[in-house]
């Protein structure tokens, strides 16, 4: 089978968590020597995570999504043969200490566990679908966004969203408090990035929104992204030793 560049955007535009996004040079104004090196690194990215066979991952994916389905049925017998719908009992602000009931196979895989937020990382491991091979920042430290602002795209300050995703290591990103973030400027996203957003409640709206150009091993989990508008053109700092103007 052929593969062409536009085949893999189509289908990695498919995929929950993104291994590599091929983009086509949109919005860089001048297509220097950097990010003429990220795109040959993003397409040998693309080609090695290519996976030839659509039918496999239908079929593995198909299988998570029973699994879960199988589970939750389980669940829920259990619970009214107990004359006790929790869920309906607990009211607005009660913890449910019932079964767990997620039925997106990859929610169930690190929801169900007591202990998701003490082993975050474990959420690689529920990857599926065309983008199962991705790590985002598993191999990465922890780091603690702390400031919801978005004031210089050119200078990011440390402990904001922006400063963390234009790091070049791995990092696995996570939210100090719920947040609500406005970018200034197009959200540009270094690769080997987990934007974590799970046990806060982070929107990232009404400004610019997050852009994954020639990167590879990116996820993005529990973030509310909405109201996202045309960035302006200007300046932008898209990793710690590189800017370049957007248009």
């Amino acid at each position: 089978m052929k593969i062409t560049k536009a085949q893999l955007v189509f289908l990695f535009s498919f995929a929950t968590l993104i291994p590599t996004l091929w983009g086509g040079g949109g919005n860089i104004a001048d297509f220097d020597d950097v990010w003429k090196r990220r795109a040959d690194q993003a397409w040998k990215n693309t080609l090695a995570a290519y996976e030839p066979s659509p039918e496999n991952v239908t079929t593995k994916f198909n299988e998570n999504v029973h699994k879960a389905l199988v589970a939750n049925k389980s669940n829920k017998t259990k619970d009214l043969e107990g004359g006790d719908d929790r869920r309906n009992l607990r009211g607005k602000h009660k913890k449910y200490t019932g079964p767990c009931m997620a039925t997106n196979p990859i929610d169930r895989c690190w929801r169900c566990r007591p202990d998701w937020a003490e082993n975050r990382k474990r959420l690689t491991q529920c990857v599926i679908g065309f983008g199962h091979r991705t790590e985002g920042g598993e191999k990465g430290k922890y780091y603690e966004v702390t400031d919801n602002s978005d004031d210089d795209p050119v200078n990011p300050k440390p402990g904001t969203l922006r400063f963390a995703v234009i790091q070049k290591r791995p990092l696995w990103i996570i939210f100090a408090h719920d947040m609500h973030i406005k970018l200034s400027r197009e959200l540009i996203v270094q690769s080997k990035k987990t934007i974590d957003g799970r046990g806060a409640n982070v929107h990232i709206a009404h400004g610019a929104g997050i852009t994954l150009q020639f990167v590879d091993d990116v996820i993005i989990h529990s973030i509310h992204i909405h109201h996202i508008g045309p960035s302006k053109a200007g300046l932008i700092r898209d990793s710690v030793d590189h800017i370049g103007l957007r248009t």
